[in-house]
């Protein structure tokens, strides 16, 4: 099969020609997007910086949503970037925005459990129920914090166990936080005997907690009988502490206490059950036999 050179020649001269053309014609807007995309990119590396030194600065914000606001803040000027490089050649903008929200909206449905977390755990780094280090109880989840995520929050519980609570779990139950306060109160509650001297009971109870220096004078420490029982009266040694000391205080209160009872001769008596039998029905069944 032979060529025909002119033919060649012609359809190269025709290609080139066309090339040059779109050249020519896109060449601007090439350059353009070019530029748009170096300059794209360093501005969202300045708006990322700026804004992460900015939140930075604010001791009570979290650097793990600073680090999260800062990232969406790059991405979403890059984003707009290249919607804008892609409107320079023409591209019809409108349904590229109209796809990125049904995009996003299908993203949303099938992630909604993970996108909850999400704004569970940004909540939770703004308002600040707890902070790490603290003991907390949300739900029946229970446990020190050890760290605050987007998605879950770890926790170490009481007994050295590993914990993943998920941010919507914690957010949506009621929170106690057993160290944010720096004072908690304590009531001490000790039974003795009914024959017992309850002024002396109350006295000694009120020794034992103006001897601890880890009982604090102000709210001043008050004893008080707070319940006749079925097998006791109950006294009730009511104090304040610091709180990282108020678990120990109470371990060592209740054992001065009873040592203290044992010595003046206050009893601490053991649950009591009397039993009444009734036996007059046996007895005349016995005499009409």
């Amino acid at each position: 099969m032979e060529f025909d050179t002119a033919q060649i020649m012609t359809a190269g001269e025709t290609m080139v020609a066309a090339a040059s053309a779109f050249v020519v014609s896109y060449a601007f807007s090439i350059l353009g997007a070019i530029v748009l995309i170096i300059a794209g990119f360093i501005v969202a590396g300045v708006v990322e910086r700026s804004l992460a030194k900015a939140l930075g600065r604010m001791r009570s914000f979290d650097q793990t949503l600073c680090r999260f606001l800062s990232k969406t803040a790059r991405y979403a000027v890059l984003i707009l970037v290249g919607v804008t490089v892609l409107a320079q050649f023409g591209v019809q903008t409108a349904s590229i925005l109209a796809a990125l929200g049904a995009a996003g909206l299908a993203i949303g449905l099938a992630l909604q459990g993970t996108l909850q977390n999400v704004a569970a755990g940004i909540m939770l780094l703004v308002l600040k129920p707890f902070r790490v280090g603290e003991y907390v109880d949300a739900g029946g989840t229970a446990g020190t914090i050890v760290e605050i995520g987007l998605f879950a929050t770890e926790l170490k519980a009481i007994d050295g166990l590993y914990v993943l609570a998920p941010n919507s779990e914690l957010w949506n139950k009621s929170v106690i936080n057993y160290s944010r306060n720096k004072e908690r109160r304590n009531d001490l509650v000790i039974g003795i005997g009914y024959d017992d001297d309850i002024d002396l009971a109350q006295e000694t109870m009120m020794s034992l907690a103006q001897n601890d220096e880890r009982v604090l004078a102000e709210p001043e420490p008050a004893t008080f009988v707070s319940e006749l029982g079925d097998n006791a009266v109950n006294v009730t040694l009511r104090y304040w502490t610091a709180t990282p000391d108020w678990w120990q205080t109470r371990l060592d209160l209740t054992k001065a206490a009873k040592k203290a009872f044992d010595e003046k001769g206050i009893s601490i008596p053991f649950p009591q059950r009397d039993l009444h039998l009734i036996t007059a029905a046996a007895e005349v069944k016995t005499t009409a036999a």
